[in-house]
């Protein structure tokens, strides 16, 4: 047996998220993806990586203050990991910049729209525009804060745009600070009109320059000696202490607001800030070199999202894909008896989530419906999920809703729904001390003809309509009576802290997942060294759980075939003679952000598949509850691994991981050009068209001679 924990099998947990957002850079940097889409992925980087700093790098840098010591799955000390991580980013943002300056704006440009980037370079038409706009627009709501004697440096809240200022009384020379803050209730992206409405070209500003163009009116007594654009990134990873919390919901709440005042671990400055501002800036954030970005453009990239947002531009986005019906489920059809007749597999994006929401309505509607049961992580800003749930309450149905409120940056979200649902007459739990419930799933009991019926619903994303037109995920509906045992019982030990003395179906977390998973993983090792039939395929958003990564890496020594499809995270290292020969990893960013899990084991050819909401993790196998549930219906089953097969067929989107933990494009020479995302748009197309839930062109099987 290989020794699997060397340190040389392995990827350091943030270097290969990183190495995800390099692959979304990527995508800003593909000339076949239209101009607005590449403006839309820049956009993208720029927002993963603010959250990868308040969280991932906040994480390690408290631990160094805690002096923790422990090395990391591919050996490196918290010192090594925020090194290599200040190293890579600089890099990326680099990348970032030189892709918006030199690639994307003059191809915007030669579209016909034109961003300015610095306010002297406005004619004197353009100048009068904006200098009009700033004073009435943007002067009433400013507030420009002096730093001196008598006023001390003020708090500048997380993720704000600022501009801080060196001022000077007039005729003296002593310098002070001031600073403006960037007001996010106004439009960042300021269009400047034409004088004559004439149809051309149209040029843009961004709201910081307008403001910075005007800052002597701000401080009339006082001549401004420079002005420089600034943006800070705080420590906001919750700490919360469950046990010690008397009341969860108000402990998150007071939390929430420690975000404003936290360490300050990333700090972005204009690239020719004077030298005596950044000296003022960097002793008052307290902020280290190694946080110090210097930015070649504008700060904050997601402004990027709202160019994309512009109207008149659609003839530069790819055309919109419009979910599609599902086929067994029909307009003005009873929704339960449709789940009665069959199974119901949905595949969103490409299929509407209208059923799923459907599913909830009738059940608040319903006079047969006795009670909804439903897990909530993140949902909508207006959730029509959440106006059914109300709904049912008030119509005197028993309603139980777990709201995680630690789902992060959507607790303030969370927070109100639990209020508004409780309102409602609704009981809301909000969750497990020490866990955050990650699992989907709905149950609705109904009074039927023949007694009590459970109608579930069980899926790989949120209850969230929104994001649901945006990631890609598998929704199961089903009447089973083995999963609606096991659906009450998943509300039983929610509610009521009881773990059932077994599951008929489902597999659940933190408990029973991960044996589950390694268990599955060992068989195909077992039937492998049998010469029966094995084979894995996974999809999943990351991987780094090493009890699993060592559980593959045996069975791909015991022969089986392993193909990954993982999205993000992946600390494992494919490739490697003698340990990991026979695993492939692929990634695939495209159109839409891949999100769904699913699970193909072989079995020596009693072909099992599962989808859940739980990646290869240590945090979703063993602080979360996750739910994992198999597809048992054959012609479902025959669907879901279609899907396999198509993303595992993609030569125009993925990214092949190499045995150095790094990635490269499929060489396309010679190949069939497949995009698995577009084809899944016309899969959908042609279920509708035809009414018939086949499972395609493309089948999944074993490769010939593979353990057979």
């Amino acid at each position: 047996m290989s020794d699997f924990g060397k340190r040389d099998y392995y990827v350091n947990r943030e270097l290969s998220w990183l190495m995800f957002d390099e692959r979304v850079l990527g995508e800003a940097t593909d000339t076949s993806n239209p101009l607005m889409e590449r403006l839309k992925f820049l956009s993208i980087t720029a927002s993963n990586l603010d959250e990868f700093f308040m969280v991932r790098v906040a994480s390690l840098i408290d631990m160094q203050h805690a002096k923790y010591s422990k090395r990391d799955i591919a050996g490196m000390t918290i010192d090594e990991q925020l090194d290599a991580i200040a190293d890579k980013t600089h890099d990326l943002v680099d990348m970032q910049y030189f892709v918006l300056m030199h690639t994307l704006l003059p191809l915007m440009e030669s579209e016909g729209i034109n961003l300015i980037t610095k306010h002297e370079e406005l004619t004197d038409e353009q100048a009068a525009y904006v200098d009009r706009y700033f004073e009435e627009e943007v002067y009433p709501v400013l507030t420009p804060m002096a730093v001196d004697s008598s006023r001390p440096f003020p708090l500048v809240r997380n993720k704000t745009l600022n501009i801080g200022a060196l001022i000077s009384k007039k005729g003296e020379d002593e310098h002070d600070f001031a600073t403006v803050q960037v007001p996010g209730g106004l439009d960042r992206i300021v269009e400047i009109k034409n004088s004559d409405d004439k149809p051309g070209p149209r040029s843009f500003i961004l709201l910081e320059e307008v403001i910075e163009r005007n800052m002597p009116k701000l401080f009339l007594n006082y001549d401004v000696v420079c002005a420089y654009p600034y943006r800070i990134m705080r420590n906001a990873d919750l700490t919360i202490d469950e046990e010690e919390a008397a009341d969860l919901l108000k402990e998150i709440e007071r939390q929430i607001k420690r975000r404003q005042w936290g360490e300050v671990i990333r700090l972005e400055v204009a690239d020719d800030i004077d030298p005596a501002l950044m000296k003022i800036l960097k002793k008052e954030l307290s902020v280290g070199e190694d946080n110090i970005y210097r930015i070649a453009g504008p700060i904050d990239l997601t402004f990027l999202m709202k160019m994309y947002s512009l109207d008149g531009f659609d003839h530069l986005k790819t055309a919109l894909h419009v979910p599609k019906a599902v086929p067994e489920i029909s307009d003005g059809n009873d929704i339960f008896e449709s789940i009665r007749m069959h199974d119901i597999l949905m595949h969103h994006p490409y299929q509407t989530f209208d059923p799923v929401i459907d599913f909830v309505k009738s059940a608040a509607k319903d006079p047969d419906v006795l009670a909804i049961k439903q897990t909530l992580y993140r949902v909508s800003g207006n959730s029509p999920i959440i106006a059914a749930l109300a709904e049912a309450a008030e119509n005197g149905k028993q309603v139980t809703v777990l709201v995680e409120l630690k789902a992060r940056f959507d607790e303030e979200h969370n927070i109100v729904w639990a209020r508004m649902l409780e309102k409602a007459g609704c009981h809301v739990i909000y969750g497990l001390v020490g866990l955050k419930t990650h699992c989907k799933i709905t149950l609705v009991v109904r009074r039927e003809e023949d007694g009590i019926r459970r109608y579930v619903h069980l899926g790989t994303g949120n209850y969230n309509d929104s994001t649901a037109k945006l990631y890609t995920d598998i929704g199961l509906l089903t009447c089973s009576e083995q999963i609606g045992e096991d659906a009450t019982a998943v509300f039983n030990m929610l509610s009521g802290y009881s773990e059932p003395l077994y599951w008929n179906r489902l597999a659940v977390a933190p408990l029973w997942l991960k044996d589950r998973f390694l268990h599955l993983i060992d068989r195909e090792a077992a039937n492998a060294r049998d010469g029966k039939r094995s084979h894995i395929v996974a999809k999943v958003n990351s991987i780094c759980d090493k009890e699993v990564i060592e559980a593959l890496y045996a069975a791909s020594c015991a022969g089986v075939k392993i193909e990954l499809i993982v999205r993000g995270i992946c600390c494992l290292k494919p490739g490697i003679k003698g340990v990991s020969e026979n695993i492939t990893v692929r990634s695939i960013v495209g159109d839409y952000l891949e999100h769904s899990r699913i699970f193909y084991f072989e079995n020596a050819g009693n072909r099992e598949v599962y989808c859940g909401s739980s990646d290869w993790m240590p945090r979703n196998l063993l602080r979360r509850v996750e739910i994992m549930f198999p597809i048992l219906d054959e012609s479902l089953r025959e669907r879901v691994i279609y899907i396999l097969a198509t993303l595992l067929a993609d030569s125009v989107k993925a990214r092949i991981e190499l045995p150095d933990g790094t990635y490269e494009r499929i060489d396309k020479r010679g190949k069939e050009l497949i995009s698995a995302q577009k084809a899944f748009c016309e899969w959908a197309d042609s279920l509708v068209a035809s009414k018939e839930a086949g499972v395609g062109s493309r089948v999944f099987i074993p490769i010939e001679g593979q353990n057979q």
